[in-house]
């Protein structure tokens, strides 16, 4: 047989769509040639291939003229995925391996110059696809429990060139592989039973983790802000399977280590030197950025107005539709970035402006530009604004700790289990839904638009108060928010007091 045929995946964002590896040998000059638009990588191929080809024992056609085609021809080909498969096709070609052995198979991996198999990024999703795909799949030893993790999929784990083609030919079978079950370890080591006072900032954090709203902690250095915010992930419920499956893609894309934290909501802590790219994806070849790295989980922004007014403005789109969608020339991709951001900061320069410890050095100018790096858009999107004081003497060196991070998940997981009967986190409730889980009263529409005119809050505002105060009735198991309510989720969301006063 002079053609043949190997079925492997690309890499496309958290896509993995199907590749098919045509190889042909004909009469004339010898030589290979490689088409189908593949990148640097995949062209280097041909002499990973035929070296590995040679030292394995197996016969190279250099006699021949070699064709490979790597359909779909406009799809872009990247990296060394594809060095396993084409080598299977000029075997299977060159008749040395039955072209029958590899139907109803895919393959992926790249090629030692000596035949062994080595690693590649991105092989979950190209498990995921073949398992729908109803195919078997051939993987490198050090992605097969990677590519277990899809499942209900035959995943056939080799370490060199020579086990899969023993394999194919019945000499040696390749047994599928098998992972133990992936246990979810709670993390023990920041409890919020640590925190001392603060009772205003670890309500705000009990009902961010109820309803999945963004948080924002603003108060003098020292106060315990960051603290705060490293206890969240502590009070939010373990991932469910689909969701540990599409952070654990992410990491796979980013060739990152995916037993790391299994089943923990992702809590991610970019510098605030980090570039646009770096937070919301992006590159050449475009890759996620940390706010996919924090899908499903919390994006921790320390010392929120130190970071650029214009890395901060790149957030907003993908925090009202929890996706971030790249478009380079000859690359689009589609990340998810469902995160819940949790920021800090202080209120001016020097941090101590209303700190009644020490006495604030900033003019007014330098207060207005520090606190000008933060949009009216982007603070509209954080719905609980919270102040964070200092604490009297007393207070710090009592005794007396608060509730522990198992009393307070235990509320939020029956709080958010009334929303999920509902639809979805109130967070992300959409508007029509939030109107009819709300049903105001006439009087509570009345007092309510009178102190939205007099906060001058904007439309959003008025939603996001809403959301709060909902999630403050799931918390109280009442059926709907009332007025009670409704003044609490107000209360959370006056910034503009907090920074000013002093």
């Amino acid at each position: 047989m002079t053609l043949a045929i190997v079925n492997t995946r690309a890499g496309l964002g958290l896509d993995a769509p199907e590749v098919l590896v045509e190889v042909h040998l004909a009469n004339g000059l010898p030589g290979l040639t490689l088409v189908g638009l593949p990148e640097t990588a995949v062209k280097e191929s041909r002499e990973r291939v035929r070296s590995a080809l040679v030292n394995a024992g197996f016969d190279f056609p250099n006699t021949r003229r070699i064709t490979l085609n790597l359909a779909p021809a406009d799809l872009p080909k990247e990296g060394g995925r594809f060095d396993l498969p084409i080598a299977l096709g000029i075997l299977v070609a060159s008749g040395q391996v039955p072209a029958e052995t590899i139907e109803r198979l895919e393959c992926i991996g790249e090629l030692a110059l000596d035949g062994k198999l080595r690693p590649v990024p991105g092989v979950l999703p190209v498990a995921l696809a073949a398992k729908h795909a109803q195919r078997r799949l051939i993987v490198p030893r050090a992605n097969a429990d990677e590519a277990a993790l899809a499942g209900e999929l035959e995943v056939l784990p080799a370490d060199h060139l020579l086990e899969v083609v023993a394999h194919l030919l019945g000499q040696e079978r390749i047994a599928p592989h098998r992972r133990a079950d992936l246990a979810v370890v709670p993390d023990n080591d920041n409890d919020l039973q640590e925190v001392r006072g603060q009772h205003q900032a670890r309500r705000a954090l009990e009902v961010a983790a109820a309803g999945g709203h963004n948080l924002l902690f603003a108060g003098p250095p020292g106060t315990g802000k960051t603290m705060l915010a490293s206890r969240l992930p502590s009070i939010l419920p373990p991932l469910i399977e689909d969701e540990a499956l599409e952070v654990a893609a992410i990491r796979s894309v980013c060739g990152l280590p995916i037993d790391e934290h299994w089943g923990q909501r992702p809590f991610r802590t970019p510098h605030h030197t980090a570039s646009a790219v770096a937070l919301v994806g992006g590159g050449s070849k475009p890759r996620p950025g940390e706010i996919s790295l924090a899908h499903q989980g919390v994006l921790f922004l320390d010392e929120l107005p130190e970071f650029s007014r214009s890395v901060l403005e790149v957030m907003r789109e993908p925090m009202e539709s929890g996706c971030i969608s790249i478009s380079r020339a000859s690359h689009q991709r589609r990340y998810p970035a469902r995160f819940q951001l949790v920021a800090a900061m202080n209120p001016c320069p020097c941090g101590h402006l209303g700190d009644p410890r020490h006495r604030c050095q900033c003019t007014a100018a330098q207060i207005q530009r520090y606190q000008a790096r933060l949009s009216g858009p982007l603070l509209d999107r954080i719905d609980l604004q919270v102040e964070v004081p200092a604490l009297p003497t007393d207070q710090l060196t009592a005794q007396q700790t608060g509730e522990s991070s198992d009393v307070v998940r235990q509320r939020v997981v029956e709080a958010r289990q009334r929303q999920a009967r509902r639809s979805t986190l109130n967070a992300y409730l959409p508007g029509r839904e939030l109107e009819e889980a709300c049903r105001l009263g006439a009087d509570e529409r009345t007092w309510l638009a009178e102190v939205l005119d007099r906060l001058n809050l904007s439309a959003r505002a008025y939603h996001r108060v809403l959301r709060v105060a909902l999630t403050l009735a799931d918390l109280a198991d009442e059926e709907r928010p009332t007025k009670p309510h409704l003044m609490e989720a107000i209360g959370f969301r006056q910034l503009d007091r907090l920074l000013k006063s002093g």
